[in-house]
């Protein structure tokens, strides 16, 4: 990795002392995942995963969330949105960190996609109506239950509920699908803080709003392709009803992810600056600071470019 002579050099020590005085205050700031080469000589020490000389991929991917908790104290995890992890995943996971870095999961898809969307990966499946929606007890059996253990390292568990428009993952209108929801959660274990996501404006009703708060569940505040903006939900007056709060930034709205993608890879820097979502999260953390709440607050790469620069002008003084 070539570092210019005019590049500022990151610093990492800064960071992790503004996090970890933020999170003293129940304030937990980290990313959307942790697996990104680059993010060398910025999160991660490149000589950390030589073998042989060479930088190793492998031993990257096997040990580098040991460094970023040495900077962040939470991640969110993306990986088990796509299957159900096995005991012997979760042992692994959580044995390559230190126990004071916590975890927000998302919930796998099989339990929140209603009809599986037509693309490739879901081979046969693609279009069909998926018999496991909404089932709680397949997600304890499968999900809850092989990470009751580790449940006091875990901060939330999401539930992502993906748009409806040109890859629908659900067929219910928005009445429905909150009385569905609703009754889902009333299912739920009380061993686990949890987070309903949606991708769809149309879903932010009161009745949304009500559920959540009946069942001691947040809102995942998000900035996704087709929600509103941050600083507009963080206006919703119902938008905060749990003692707790998540946040994702994810996406500029009106971006879709691929885009995103083509545009930051290999997400080594700020690409396109994003100063209304940067405004968003500044207000946020005030206002959890003022109501004394406990808030989870994750920052995707495909934001502006490179999540711990993103994160280190949000909290810069």
């Amino acid at each position: 990795m070539n570092l210019s002579l005019f590049e500022p050099v990151f610093d990492r020590a800064g960071l992790a002392r503004k996090l970890r005085g933020l999170a003293a205050e129940n304030i937990w700031i980290g990313t959307s995942s942790w697996k990104y080469e680059g993010w060398l000589g910025q999160i991660y020490t490149p000589d950390r995963y030589l073998a042989r000389g060479k930088f190793s991929k492998k031993r990257f991917e096997a040990e580098c969330l040991a460094e970023y908790a040495e900077t962040f104290p939470v991640v969110c995890g993306d990986f088990s949105f796509y299957q159900f992890p096995t005991p012997q995943f979760w042992k692994k996971l959580f044995a390559s960190a230190p126990a004071s870095l916590k975890f927000a999961l998302k919930v796998p898809e099989e339990v929140t996609c209603e009809i599986f969307p037509k693309h490739a990966r879901y081979g046969p499946r693609a279009g069909l109506r998926n018999e496991s929606y909404l089932n709680a007890d397949a997600l304890a059996a499968l999900f809850l239950e092989p990470l009751a253990e580790y449940s006091g390292r875990i901060a939330a568990l999401i539930f992502e509920f993906g748009p409806r428009g040109t890859t629908p993952n659900r067929s219910a209108g928005p009445i429905r699908f909150l009385d569905q929801l609703d009754a889902f959660l009333s299912k739920l274990p009380a061993s686990f803080h949890y987070g309903v996501e949606v991708r769809n404006r149309e879903y932010l009703l009161p009745r949304y709003f009500e559920a959540l708060r009946a069942r001691g569940a947040a809102h995942v505040l998000n900035s996704w392709t087709r929600m509103p903006p941050l600083a507009e939900q963080l206006g919703i007056a119902d938008a905060f009803p749990a003692d707790f709060t998540v946040a994702r930034a994810l996406l500029r709205p009106g971006r879709t992810y691929e885009n995103a993608v083509a545009m930051f890879t290999p997400y080594d820097r700020i690409r396109d600056e994003n100063p209304e979502a940067r405004d968003a999260l500044r207000a946020l953390i005030r206002r959890m600071r003022e109501e004394r709440r406990a808030a989870y607050i994750f920052v995707n790469n495909r934001l502006e470019g490179n999540a711990p620069d993103t994160i280190r002008a949000v909290i810069a003084e």
